[in-house]
């Protein structure tokens, strides 16, 4: 079983500066979905950043994810990444 990661994106810039990349960080996202990297993710409430729950193999993977976002590129987010390793799962959920 792969190993869940939640990335905690936590913006760096006023939301003016974030919505001018977010088209492209949609695209980041999709990309990744198609992958069958990314599970889940939106915005935090307050919005101060989001959440991105993702499924992959190595944190050396994620990394590299990450490195790709134009959030990051960018400097608009700063991501947190926290690893684990499930031991239930909803009967839905496929983590490969």
């Amino acid at each position: 079983m792969k190993s869940v990661f939640v990335l905690d994106l936590e913006y760096a810039v006023e939301l003016d500066a974030v919505d001018a990349q977010l088209a492209a960080h949609r695209v980041f996202l999709e990309q990744n979905y198609e992958r069958g990297v990314f599970l889940a993710s939106g915005p935090k409430v307050p919005r101060t950043g989001g959440v991105i729950l993702a499924a992959a193999s190595s944190w050396d993977q994620i990394e590299a994810i990450v490195r790709d976002d134009p959030f990051h590129k960018n400097g608009l987010a700063i991501y947190r990444i926290t690893e684990f390793e499930p031991r239930m799962t909803a009967p839905d959920l496929e983590l490969g």
